[in-house]
This record gives C-alpha cells, sequence and structure tokens, in this order.
C-alpha cells in the first residue's frame, strides 16, 4: 500500500469514527426525551417482562373509570381512575381537562410515574371519535365493554325528552 492510499485509509477512518460517535450522541440525549406508550395493566404487570420505573416519563391510554373523578373544587386539580383489562391505575393532573373528558370515555396521559400505579399527568387528551383507539389500547379493549354512567349526558335547558 503507497502512501497515498494510507492517507486515504486513515481520512476515511476518521470519518466513519466522528459519524459513529455523533450518531451515538444523539441516541443518548434523545433517550430522556422518549415517552413510552403503556396501558394500565401493563404499568402494573410490566410490558415484556419489564415494569415502568419510578420517575419515568410516559404516555398511558385507557378508559376512565366511571365514579373515579375526583375534581377539588378550590383548585384546577383532579385525579381519576384509568383501567383496560387489569388493575386501574390513578392519574392526578392539575389544569383544565378537555371538553371531550368524560367517565368512560378513553383519554390518553402524559406524564410522570410518582409511585407504582400513580402517574401526575402534564397533559391529558379526549379522544374525539367513539370508535378511535390506540392499537396497542385496542388489542388488550377486544370484548371488554365500559358502560357510560346514566348522567353522561345531561339533557340541556328547554330539551324535551
Amino acid at each position: 500500500m503507497n502512501p497515498r492510499q494510507k492517507q486515504r485509509l486513515g481520512i476515511i477512518g476518521g470519518i466513519a469514527v466522528l459519524v459513529i460517535g455523533a450518531i451515538a450522541l444523539m441516541l443518548f440525549a434523545l433517550t430522556d426525551n422518549i415517552d413510552l406508550f403503556y396501558t394500565p395493566s401493563e404499568v402494573v404487570d410490566g410490558k415484556q417482562g419489564q415494569k415502568p420505573q419510578v420517575g419515568q416519563r410516559l404516555r398511558i391510554g385507557g378508559m376512565v373509570v366511571p365514579g373515579t373523578v375526583d375534581r377539588d373544587v378550590q383548585t384546577l386539580d383532579v385525579e381519576f381512575d384509568l383501567v383496560d383489562t387489569g388493575a386501574p391505575v390513578t392519574v392526578r393532573y392539575h389544569g383544565i381537562l378537555p371538553d371531550l373528558f368524560r367517565e368512560g370515555q378513553g383519554i390518553v396521559a402524559t406524564g410522570v410515574l410518582i409511585s407504582p400505579t400513580v402517574i401526575e399527568a402534564h397533559e391529558v387528551l379526549a379522544k374525539h371519535d367513539e370508535e378511535y383507539m390506540p392499537p396497542e389500547l385496542a388489542e388488550k379493549m377486544k370484548g371488554i365493554r365500559h358502560e357510560k354512567p346514566d348522567n353522561a349526558y345531561p339533557a340541556a335547558s328547554g330539551d324535551k325528552t
């Protein structure tokens, strides 16, 4: 191998090392910003044999258990339970809930796991279509039906029913 070929090989090797290093740094930096999607039973039982750890950011999707919505009259704090096919998980949220938020309806919450079954949410999204559900949740919920409470849709004043 002549000196010119050695020089080219060294330059190519150096570029390859720099590219690999840059990719490794980007992947390391992104691990803190990834919000993994879990269902309530996956939070309690684990996903592929691994439970989320306290302090981990995550997204959770499930059905709001009727009768569990607890609103603080003095503040905007709300606490409710989510369920899919297993044990419920409690979600705490401070803020104004979406207009479409109802008991017995599917929601997706983004937040931090503060105990094995409690999530402190910083965002709550309510689905706008009765038929749509995230694919992961739809698979878990096959055959399960959560009934809406009788007073989910109070009659508007002036309606004749």
